[in-house]
């Protein structure tokens, strides 16, 4: 996402409908929305477009209020960085509530920054509701704007004011009304490059694991900057928080995720808990490089390798990273064996994948994971000539005839790659049949040894030769 975009930020107290609104200005699901004070924790942004202005819409965690999170400082805190950076602060209020204090502090707090503020007033569906929004003028903002963020109403006029604001903010920062005109085409196009559905050269990067394993650590250690919000309690990280990134001239979108646990286990945790972890599993879905963190201190789990499962079923690239392993090496290289021999065991059906052995905490080989992430995306969009193929299929097929589970004698007639993204093969045969999956994974390790693809899964197919007529 493009950094120098206007930012207008929503601020609030608990259980406002900052997320709901969010979504429905963004036009997608991003943000958990849950009737539970407190659900929002990290900040997460996304580009919007309004009457032909782009700006950046950022949502953020309750400030102020009730809300039993134990992390309520570090997510207020997180909010009021946010407010500082913004061009405009849009403050998110219930109408159905009327004034609190905990609005009363909020407003403060926005007026502290000396940034245009536009007051939303949310919730405010019924005629009562409407009425009731009259007394938040008492708050002293020129600017308040009546919405539905659940029905949609109000939308556009604040749209109208947030645009409005941004670029009189834009103006007041250029150095003059000729440097604006550039400024504003250079933010659109920008923009429009970044909403484009052409991705191209942009690897999309979802980080997994089981909760409390390291994966926001070692986010911030990749932006080197306090992105997502990190603690020692499980769960901490909620919502798929998305981040740009560009190293040697690529473009990488991070995304963090929350902890992925047991079915069972989320299935009893409640709504938030559920749309959580819907989000990290479409994350992968949606990703081309997946990196599975693993805490090395506590060795690879049943739950480690279902991840991992997930991420090779759906045909993505695949890295795992052994996080904490300082820990490890303190144990000595016994305890360096172990952790080895149980990954072997544990995650034996993706020897194609990469193992970097890092560390979030001291930053060890963490710079390697990007140069690991890139050389997997390449592996999974590598096309290789036919003639070279087919050369390896048939060296392979020669020296190991496969058998048909009939005993027929099956002979290998050529093979094709018929797509990348994962590399997916076609090999015809002179009769309809099908290979052991241990005759699969004899030519998936020779198409391996000959043409690399690591990181990557390989799809191989078998089909009989069609008859002439």
């Amino acid at each position: 996402m493009p950094k120098n975009l206007p930012a207008a930020v929503l601020i609030g107290r608990p259980n406002v409908g900052k997320s709901t609104l969010f979504n429905r200005i963004t036009g997608v699901r991003r943000a958990i929305v849950a009737p539970l004070p407190g659900t929002t924790r990290d900040v997460i942004s996304d580009a919007v477009e309004w009457r032909g202005v782009w700006f950046e819409l950022t949502d953020t965690g309750g400030m102020f209020g009730a809300s039993e999170d134990p992390l309520r400082a570090m997510v207020s805190a997180r909010g009021r960085q946010a407010a500082a950076r913004a061009a405009v602060i849009v403050i998110v209020a219930d109408g159905s509530e009327g004034v609190t204090p905990a609005d009363e502090e909020v407003a403060a707090a926005a007026r502290a920054t000396g940034k245009p503020v536009v007051l939303a007033v949310n919730k405010s569906d019924a005629a009562r509701s409407q009425a009731g929004a009259l007394e938040f003028h008492r708050l002293g903002f020129e600017s308040i704007v009546v919405v539905s963020a659940e029905h949609g109403l109000g939308i556009g006029e604040l749209l109208d004011e947030i645009v409005r604001h941004a670029q009189g903010r834009s103006a007041a920062s250029a150095a003059g009304p000729a440097a604006d005109r550039v400024l504003t085409e250079a933010l659109r196009e920008e923009a429009a490059g970044t909403k484009s559905a052409d991705t191209a050269g942009e690897t999309a990067v979802a980080i997994v694991g089981r909760p409390n394993v390291g994966k926001s650590s070692l986010v911030n250690c990749l932006l080197r900057e306090e992105r997502v919000l990190v603690s020692d309690m499980p769960g901490t990280t909620r919502d798929a928080v998305e981040t740009a990134l560009r190293w040697r001239r690529r473009r990488f979108r991070i995304v963090d995720t929350a902890g992925i646990r047991r079915p069972g286990a989320v299935a009893r945790a409640g709504a938030v808990e559920q749309v959580s972890a819907m989000q990290a599993r479409r994350a992968i879905d949606r990703a081309d490089v997946v990196v599975l963190v693993v805490d090395a201190s506590e060795g690879p789990t049943d739950q480690d390798a279902a991840i991992a499962g997930a991420a090779d079923r759906a045909g993505r690239g695949l890295i795992v990273a052994a996080n904490k392993w300082d820990l490890v090496t303190a144990g000595g290289p016994a305890a360096a064996r172990a952790f080895d021999e149980t990954l072997a065991r544990q995650m034996k059906f993706l020897d194609y994948a990469p193992v970097l052995r890092v560390s979030a905490l001291t930053g060890e080989r963490v710079p390697r994971l990007l140069e690991t992430v890139d050389q997997v995306s390449e592996a999974r969009r590598r096309r290789v000539p036919s003639a070279e193929l087919n050369r390896v299929v048939e060296a392979a097929t020669l020296a190991h005839p496969p058998v048909s589970p009939g005993r027929r004698q099956v002979r290998v007639m050529y093979a094709a790659q018929v797509a990348v993204a994962p590399p997916t093969f076609v090999v015809h045969t002179n009769v309809a049949t099908t290979f052991h999956f241990s005759y699969e994974r004899f030519l998936v390790n020779r198409l391996r040894e000959a043409f690399g693809f690591e990181g990557s899964p390989i799809r191989l197919q078998v089909r009989a030769r069609r008859a002439r007529p």
